[in-house]
């Protein structure tokens, strides 16, 4: 059983890299296999294989001889017309601009010469070797890519989110060098994930193995030594192509991603790859690195495409921090929601249905009471819940639009020449149950929940635990209301997440998520959605955030991120107001009585908890396993002193029950009295009741918590009374008033 044990780390930037790492172990969307763990590269030098690597543990040679020829030609070509631009930024005018700085103080810089880490460096040495990247107007910035006209210049540290995610696309680059001068292949994507770094390779007749570690682990540092500067250089895409006529993957990018003349590539040393960028000045900057783990995935995550080898990675300017992020790693790994479900048998998984979770009685029990918690708000907050179908004909799809962006998602089969499919979200279907008859003004917001059963058919090496699976159910809620009715029903939205998350004791983030590039509907009516979700979020009065371009393809949304209690950021909840289902539905309300006047409702769709076994994986390694009372699946333990008062703890223990508490009795004849005592504070039971002769005399409990805190003899009405009190309350712990 798992006990308590984490201790938090104080740096706030360590911190920040922690919550993102931990989140990337916790949602990865990779279509991998088997990944393995490992741990075995550290650039610092304070891990890894035998001093100097090399290959002896594969009997490869640690850099192939000769190397991939197109390792040669690339260079030509990438220097041929290094060469004819460097001639162009020549003969550019150096004319006077003025930098603007944060604070609004003005530098005077020369255009085409003058770059972000020469107004740096004016400032402080240590400010222009401490930044990752820049921001010019806006956009990042390489540091030494030259300044072209008069602009706002901001400096991006590691401890930016920013910062983090150009310094992990560079060391990408690096374990890229390191695995063309390894293996060759075809290098395919390398980005920058949250938590860390991956690059994908195609290797004809190989396989990556954890045993390649050791040889990775010395070119990479053999890489940052040198210092290799990252250099940024615009081609045209026919020269691209004839630069990578070798790989055929990066063939099918330009020619299926890059709808412009010209997109730029980066060299480090000999690997030269398509890149936006930007990228931190040189190799070097990379000071600890470590590869975590490999697997095999798919090209584009399509199982029906060419099978890749990803090796995965992370990387810090600092090897403290590598250290400190390997003792949390090692915290968390305790804490694994898969493992506490085991050891506590709340659920398991089976090959037979994967991606669907079997909860145990006792997880059934966490499971059932974090639904029951929503729906006594459901009855205060004015919420009708409703059952519906599970599974609809494609038709259905089709006319709310989730068919051409989302059935790929969805599992789908032929009944008598049609097309039908398991339901991957609520909402077409309650469009049905408010259009199934006319509706009122009257009768809005209409707020219609429902727990059903949901299906989506994720790729199967993306599945993990309880994090990501293929059958779940949500909270889910949908509020029909007339455009008047938007900032109140809103703010309640917010009033009820608060509500939730001060339950679990949990902080959060809000999001503003406006249209993505693959939007449905007018311009004009995102326009009208987005100011009505901003006017809320403004009057809330919580802190909030801009996230452009990350909206559903029907409607803008707020997101919501709960910080655990490590600390580790989760997207549980959203608030998403749709225009366009009422149109595609056709969707009307009465506007009076004496009326035909029709009007549009909108539709908000929203969950507090999100997907309920979401919540539960993340709630588990929240608290570690040692669950709140009122949540708890192991809330009281029996223990008779001896086989004599058998019968009396029995009695306690029917008492109980009947009051609908998670309580057993240990009346093993083979374990002594501290032993049973034991094992039931491991098994994480929150309170322990010792009865003997006395308790049995006067109809008392000896009251004991998990911890060893003793608050002596009760009666069994008092007991009753306060643990009732416990469970109503929802107080995240007895804090030892009884």
């Amino acid at each position: 059983m798992l006990r308590r044990s984490l201790r938090l780390l104080g740096s706030r930037s360590l911190l920040v890299i922690v919550q993102r790492v931990c989140r990337n172990m916790a949602t990865s969307e990779d279509t991998s296999g088997v990944a393995k763990q490992v741990g075995a590269m550290s650039v610092s030098g304070e891990k890894g294989g035998k001093k100097g690597g090399g290959g002896e543990a594969t009997g490869k040679p640690l850099e192939l001889d000769p190397p991939p020829a197109y390792l040669q030609s690339r260079i030509e070509m990438f220097d041929r017309l290094k060469t004819e631009y460097d001639a162009m930024v020549a003969a550019k005018e150096r004319t006077p601009i003025k930098v603007t700085l944060p604070d609004g103080k003005e530098v005077e810089g020369r255009a085409w010469e003058t770059t972000p880490y020469d107004v740096a460096a004016g400032i402080s040495k240590g400010l222009a070797d401490n930044t990752v990247v820049a921001k010019v107007n806006g956009v990042l910035w390489d540091l030494d890519r030259p300044l072209e006209e008069n602009c706002s210049l901001q400096l991006v540290k590691f401890e930016d989110d920013e910062g983090q995610q150009v310094f992990w696309h560079s060391s990408a680059h690096i374990l890229g060098e390191a695995m063309e001068r390894h293996y060759g292949g075809c290098l395919c994507y390398g980005p920058p994930i949250d938590g860390g770094f991956f690059y994908d390779t195609f290797l004809e007749d190989q396989q990556v193995s954890s045993n390649d570690f050791p040889a990775l682990d010395t070119i990479f540092k053999k890489i940052t030594k040198e210092k290799q500067p990252f250099v940024r250089l615009e081609m045209k895409k026919e020269d691209l192509l004839e630069m990578f006529k070798y790989n055929k993957f990066k063939c099918r990018i330009l020619n299926e991603k890059v709808q412009t003349a010209t997109t730029t590539v980066y060299r480090c040393g000999p690997l030269i790859d398509l890149c936006r960028g930007p990228h931190v000045r040189h190799t070097g900057k990379i000071k600890a690195a470590m590869i975590t783990k490999n697997s095999s995935t798919y090209w584009e995550g399509n199982a029906q495409a060419e099978s890749l080898q990803r090796i995965y990675g992370i990387s810090f300017p600092d090897s403290k921090q590598l250290k400190e992020w390997k003792h949390f790693q090692e915290e968390a790994a305790k804490r694994d929601h898969r493992k506490i479900g085991r050891d506590q048998e709340l659920f398991f998984f089976h090959e037979l249905s994967p991606g669907s979770c079997f909860f145990l009685p006792r997880g059934a029990h966490i499971y059932n009471t974090l639904m029951e918690m929503i729906r006594g708000e459901y009855r205060k907050r004015g919420y009708q819940e409703v059952v519906s179908p599970n599974i609809y004909n494609s038709r259905l799809w089709q006319t709310s639009g989730h068919w051409s962006h989302y059935s790929d998602n969805m599992f789908k089969f032929d009944v008598e020449k049609e097309t039908f499919a398991l339901k991957p979200m609520n909402c077409p279907g309650h469009c049905l149950m408010f259009d199934h008859r006319p509706r009122s003004w009257r009768e809005l917001p209409l707020r219609m929940a429902d727990f059903g059963v949901l299906h989506r058919n994720e790729i199967s090496g993306a599945l993990s635990g309880l994090i990501r699976v293929r059958r779940f159910q949500q909270d889910d809620a949908h509020i029909f209301c007339t455009p008047d009715q938007i900032s109140e029903e809103i703010h309640g939205c917010l009033d009820f997440l608060q509500h939730v998350y001060g339950v679990f004791g949990f902080s959060f983030k809000l999001y503003l998520s406006t249209r993505p590039p693959d939007f449905m509907g007018e311009p004009a009516l995102w326009d009208k959605a987005e100011k009505n979700l901003e006017e809320s979020l403004i009057a809330f009065g919580h802190p909030w955030q801009l996230n452009p371009g990350d909206g559903a393809f029907y409607g803008p949304k707020i997101d919501i991120v709960i910080m655990d209690a490590l600390k580790r950021p989760h997207q549980c909840a959203t608030i998403q107001l749709d225009f366009q289902l009422p149109e595609r539905f056709n969707l009307h309300y009465i506007t009076g009585a004496d009326s035909e006047e029709r009007r549009r409702p909108v539709i908000i769709h929203r969950a507090m908890l999100g997907s309920v076994e979401r919540m539960i994986a993340i709630l588990t390694e929240s608290y570690g396993g040692k669950w709140p009372f009122w949540l708890s699946p192991r809330q009281v333990m029996v223990v008779p002193v001896s086989p004599k008062f058998d019968g009396y703890a029995t009695e306690v223990h029917k008492l109980l029950f009947a009051e609908g508490f998670m309580v057993d009795f240990d009346l093993a004849p083979g374990d002594s009295f501290n032993k049973k005592i034991r094992n039931a504070q491991l098994d994480q039971y929150n309170y322990i009741l010792v009865v003997g002769e006395k308790e049995e005399t006067h109809k008392t409990v000896n009251v004991r918590t998990r911890d060893n805190v003793v608050h002596g003899e009760k009666t069994v009405d008092e007991l009753i009374a306060r643990l009732k009190h416990f469970r109503e309350a929802r107080a995240t712990e007895d804090k030892g008033e009884f």
